[in-house]
């Protein structure tokens, strides 16, 4: 073999070597890019979140927040509306590449996605109709209670029923945040636990007729973070540093002014873990 010819062989060689080393490094991060497309999992029945407005559009802060991901990334953002118990499947079934869908960073979820730093936190209060005298949080025992399945608030006021009111009352699940105020609006159920965004805008709204706050519920603030698949650390590494940059250029408050308008937005350190 000439000289030649053996150095073009290794050329070759080392060519299809750094052809595939490349293909071992890419990840769902380069994928987004090169698909000129980012597709965020968002739940649009959870205002002031996510919903949509009179033209059907998809609007709240989680769209907003999708779409400076998306600008950041330099791709357009494509909302997939998802109902609160599909988040963590339309990751891992490829329907979404991320979800910015106020998922609790909790220790169970995480055995099967990975989750940012928190992007929002949320408080609880006691959502029911009025004439019923419920005014506080232990006013719901013995009452016919309800949450949407799987979230945070459903899992803490079930475990109030059951293990603080020892069983005195009823609890069943719904699907979507909607089905909710609908059984609530309709005497299907007597109360449930929302955020105090939701039960605001909610109230304010006016959709469901006769709803009012009931006091607030004794949960610990709840910190909600961006999902993706957990394997993906190159872009859960990406999501952390958009939360922070979101925070520190005050586009997180500019979002929270424009879409939840109560005052200085919830802080997303936690004292003596990180800031």
């Amino acid at each position: 073999m000439s000289c030649i010819r053996a150095f073009a062989v290794l050329a070759i060689a080392v060519a299809l070597s750094i052809s595939a080393t490349k293909s071992s490094w890419a990840d769902k991060l380069d994928d987004i890019i090169a698909s000129g497309k980012l597709r965020c999992a968002v739940v649009l029945d959870f205002p002031p979140m996510g919903s949509r407005d009179k033209d059907n559009k998809p609007i709240g802060f989680d769209v907003d927040y999708c779409g400076d991901l998306a600008k950041a990334l330099g791709v357009e953002p494509s909302i997939v509306e998802t109902p609160f118990p599909d988040r963590i499947p339309a990751l891992i079934s490829g329907r979404a590449d991320v979800g910015v869908a106020s998922t609790s960073d909790t220790l169970e979820r995480a055995k099967s996605i990975g989750f940012s730093i928190p992007y929002f936190a949320f408080t609880f209060v006691v959502l029911t109709r009025e004439g019923l005298g419920i005014d506080k949080y232990e006013s719901m025992k013995g009452k016919k209670l309800g949450s949407v399945a799987g979230v945070y608030e459903a899992i803490r006021l079930e475990k109030s029923l059951k293990e603080e009111w020892g069983g005195d009352g009823s609890f069943r699940t719904f699907q979507s945040q909607a089905d909710v105020f609908l059984a609530l609006a309709q005497g299907q159920i007597d109360a449930t636990v929302v955020t105090s965004t939701v039960a605001v805008e909610t109230v304010k709204g006016g959709k469901f007729k006769g709803l009012k706050i009931g006091g607030p519920a004794p949960y610990v603030v709840d910190h909600v973070g961006l999902i993706a698949l957990r394997q993906e650390q190159g872009l859960l590494n990406y999501l952390n540093l958009f939360v922070n940059q979101q925070v520190r250029t005050g586009r997180y408050k500019e979002l929270f002014d424009k879409w939840v308008g109560t005052g200085e937005p919830p802080d997303l350190t936690i004292p003596g873990v990180y800031r």
